[in-house]
C-alpha cells in the first residue's frame, strides 16, 4: 500500500519560534513548502524566516486550531507542546508524529520505562512522587544521584545534586515541592557524552545521521564533533538502540536520543521527539540535514542515508555575548558556517547562534577560538 505523500506547495505549521523551528522553516522553505508559525513572542526566530507567524501562547486553543485550519501537516520544535489540545484540534493525517511520542518523552519516568521496555540500558533511577519520598529513594538507590522534575527542565534547569544522603535534608528546604512529581537518577560515572539522530519514513525505514560528540559546560551542550573514523563498536551499538526506540515509538520526524558512554557501552540517557541541538552541525557537515530529514519524513517523502561531506565536522553553540564576539571576529574566519538566531535579547547562557566548520584545520582554529572567547555574564 503507497503512503500518502504531502507534496509542495502544502503548508507546515510549526508549533514553536525558537532557532529549531527557524531551521525547520529554511529547510522545508527550499523545498517548495509554505510554513506558518505559532509562538507568543512577535517577530520570533522562526517567525523572521516563515511565510507567517501567529503570535499566542503555545497552548492557546484559538490559535492552535486557526494553525490545523490554515496548514496541512502540524509539527513542534519542543516537546512540551500542549498534548490534548493538539489531538483535539487536528486531525491523525495533520499530524504525522502523533501524540503518544509527546506524552512519553515529556515524562521523564514514562521515558525510562519505554526505553527499557526496548531492552536498552539507562541510569538507574526511583520515581519520587513527592519531596517526602526522596529521603527512602535516596536510601534505595544510593548516591551520588541526581533529583529532576519529571516534566519540563532543560539545560540543567530543575536538576538538583544529591552528592550524599545528608545533603536531602537541605533539598528539601530549597526544592520547591509544587514543580514535582520528581525522578532521582543514579548519578553515572560514564567516558563521554554522545547523541544520535534518528528517523523513519513513512514507509518505515529508518535511517540515523553520524554520531555526534559532546562536550556540555554547566549543563548546556558547548561542542559537539563527529569523525568518520569513529569505533565502528560504538556507532553500530548508538544506531541499534536509535533504530529499536524508532521502530518502538513508530516514529515519524526526527528524533534525538542522548547517550553515555559507559566502559564501551551505550546507555541511553534521554530522548527529544525534534531536531536536536548536537545534529546542527548536519546542516553543512552531512549530505541531508536532520532538519531537511525531519521535513522529509512528515511529509512522507523519501530520505537519503546521511554521510558525511568530509571527514570531520564540529559545531559550538554561542552563549549570551558570545555572539557579538563572534560577530566581531568574522572577517577573520571565512571558513565559519556562521547561525545567527537574531532572538531579541542577548541573555546569559542563552543560546543565541552557532558556528559549524569542516576538517581537521578548521576544528583546531575554531576551538582555539573559542577558548579566548569565554561568555562575560
Amino acid at each position: 500500500m503507497t503512503k500518502p505523500v504531502t507534496l509542495p506547495p502544502a503548508t507546515l505549521g510549526i508549533i514553536g519560534g525558537g532557532q529549531l523551528g527557524r531551521m525547520m522553516a529554511e529547510a522545508a522553505k527550499p523545498l517548495g513548502y509554505r510554513v506558518v508559525v505559532v509562538d507568543p513572542q512577535p517577530d520570533a526566530p522562526a517567525g523572521q524566516v516563515a511565510d507567517q507567524q501567529l503570535v499566542a501562547a503555545y497552548d492557546d486553543r484559538v490559535a492552535l486550531a486557526q494553525l490545523a485550519q490554515q496548514c496541512d501537516v502540524l509539527t513542534y520544535e519542543f516537546e512540551n507542546v500542549d498534548a490534548e489540545t493538539l489531538a483535539e484540534v487536528s486531525t491523525p493525517a495533520q499530524l504525522p508524529q502523533g501524540v503518544e511520542i509527546l506524552n512519553i518523552t515529556s515524562d521523564r519516568l514514562l521515558e525510562k520505562q519505554f526505553i527499557e521496555r526496548q531492552g536498552i540500558p539507562v541510569t538507574d533511577f526511583q520515581a519520587v512522587d513527592h519531596l517526602d519520598d526522596l529521603s527512602a529513594a535516596v536510601a534505595k538507590l544510593g548516591t551520588p544521584a541526581i533529583l529532576k522534575t519529571r516534566h519540563g527542565g532543560y539545560d540543567g534547569h530543575g536538576q538538583w545534586n544529591v552528592p550524599n544522603p545528608a545533603s536531602v535534608e537541605q533539598l528539601l528546604q530549597t526544592v520547591d515541592p509544587k514543580v514535582g512529581p520528581f525522578l532521582l537518577e543514579k548519578q553515572l560515572t560514564f567516558s563521554e557524552e554522545v547523541s544520535m539522530m534518528v528517523t523513519r519514513a513513512a514507509d518505515g525505514q529508518i535511517t540515523t545521521w553520524p554520531l555526534a560528540h559532546n562536550v556540555h559546560q554547566d549543563h548546556i551542550l558547548k561542542v559537539t564533533q563527529v569523525n568518520a573514523d569513529d569505533d565502528p563498536r560504538l556507532t553500530e551499538a548508538a544506531e541499534a538502540a536509535a533504530a529499536k526506540i524508532a521502530a518502538g515509538l513508530q516514529l515519524r520526524g526526527v528524533l534525538g536520543v542522548e547517550m553515555f558512554v559507559v566502559d564501551h557501552q551505550i546507555v541511553v540517557n534521554e530522548l527529544a521527539p525534534r531536531p536536536h541541538n548536537s545534529g546542527h552541525y548536519t546542516i553543512e557537515g552531512c549530505n541531508i540535514s536532520q532538519f531537511e530529514g525531519h521535513v522529509r519524513s512528515i511529509m512522507g517523502l523519501p530520505i537519503a542515508k546521511p554521510r558525511l561531506i568530509e571527514p570531520e565536522a564540529t559545531m559550538i553553540n554561542l552563549l549570551g555575548d558570545q555572539l557579538t564576539q563572534a560577530q566581531q571576529s568574522l572577517p577573520d574566519y571565512p571558513e565559519w558556517h556562521f547561525h545567527d538566531y537574531q532572538k531579541d535579547q542577548i541573555k546569559p547562557h542563552r543560546k543565541m547562534a552557532h558556528i559549524t566548520v569542516l576538517g581537521h584545520a578548521n576544528r583546531q582554529r575554531l576551538l582555539e577560538w573559542e577558548q579566548t572567547h569565554h561568555e562575560n555574564n
